[in-house]
């Protein structure tokens, strides 16, 4: 039976990676798939992995019929055997039912990636949605870790190193930013809560070893 997966962890834990991966293994046998992100940091209507893996995508606009664009492109004769979608929490509420709609309604499984919640510890609609509606819902099991050392569960945004606590859900970044960028890094709980990045902890304590 096709199914509905969503595929969750923090940032940097190889979910993009995992993506392209399930796609390598099945158009070697022969199947055809279609490729949706949003916001990706290779830039528009690219899929691409912290390992180098760059593929093309179809990039999500907010009004986009997911459903519409699969139904229409089979009828004109594409062929689709699965779907792949990266970042899917910044998809819409509407567009994630539609992507159960083409589980149920075409017959095509769907493989979701992204993170669960964003950098205030708050869930991304999206990814809420994929919660409440996903035929199965997989963590992650390669670990990012907190520059502790210990297993990192949450999203912080930082400034020049400095964690921020206020401002839009959806900002494009990424980790390893330069100084003066928006940037992102995965934290502990106990630090994410401390507001100590790694850039922090060196200052508070410039014996610490990162």
């Amino acid at each position: 039976m096709p199914e509905l997966a969503f595929f969750s962890g923090t940032m940097d834990c190889g979910k993009s990676t995992l993506a392209l991966q399930i796609g390598h293994n099945r158009s070697a046998r022969g199947l055809v798939g279609v490729v949706f992100t949003k916001g990706d940091r290779a830039g528009e209507g690219k899929l691409s992995s912290r390992l180098g893996l760059v593929t093309e995508a179809v990039e999500v606009e907010d009004g986009m019929d997911l459903h519409g664009h699969l139904s229409g492109r089979i009828r004109a004769g594409d062929r689709a055997d699965y779907v792949i979608v990266d970042e899917a929490q910044f998809l819409t509420v509407p567009q994630i039912e539609q992507l159960a709609d083409v589980v149920d309604e075409l017959g095509l499984d769907v493989f979701a990636f992204g993170i669960t919640t964003d950098f205030r510890t708050a869930l991304f609609p999206g990814s809420q949605r994929l919660i409440e509606l996903a035929d199965r819902v997989e963590t992650l099991q390669v670990e990012a870790l907190c520059w502790c050392g210990a297993r990192a569960t949450h999203n912080a945004r930082t400034l020049d190193g400095v964690m921020v606590v206020e401002g839009e859900q959806v900002v494009i970044g990424d980790v390893d930013r330069g100084v003066g960028e928006v940037g992102y890094e995965v934290l502990c709980r106990r630090h994410h809560r401390r507001r100590m990045t790694a850039v922090t902890a060196r200052v508070a304590s410039p014996s610490v070893s990162l």
